[in-house]
């Protein structure tokens, strides 16, 4: 068995606010996947993120969709190739009205800083250098 690929689904209020939103972030959109209640948002070739109307999201579970504004539920966390991107990615988010849940963290080998989205999602961005990462004890 081999994974050839991942789509995180997510319930948000407001289908074409999330598409502005990550639209402005410089995210795509895979329009066989997207309609006025879905969107397919393209992270690479790989991987996807399903951003759902939340009445629509709640009928593929039986349990109730988290609130992330109230409960984290899922950190996503996307690695960027520099330290530079990550900064303009955080500060682009903030200025089209995401909030930072913490400041940056600066590890030496890894550079990390986030944004929660317009429905409270947390983004953890990041840069890191492997080959410069301590070894684990």
């Amino acid at each position: 068995m081999k994974v050839q690929s991942l789509f995180v689904n997510l319930p948000v209020a407001d289908v074409a606010r999330t598409r502005a939103f990550f639209s402005a972030l410089g995210f795509g959109f895979n329009p066989q996947f997207s309609d006025d209640k879905a969107l397919c948002m393209v992270v690479n070739p790989q991987i996807h993120c399903m951003l759902l109307d939340r009445t629509y999201f709640q009928t593929f579970t039986h349990l109730p969709a988290a609130d992330a504004r109230a409960a984290t539920q899922v950190l996503l966390a996307l690695q960027l190739d520099s330290r530079a991107a990550v900064g303009e990615m955080v500060a682009r988010a903030l200025a089209l009205g995401a909030t930072a849940p913490n400041p940056a963290k600066d590890h030496g080998f890894m550079l990390q800083h986030g944004f929660c989205d317009p429905d409270g999602h947390t983004w953890e961005v990041f840069w890191m250098d492997p080959a410069a990462a301590p070894p684990i004890v």
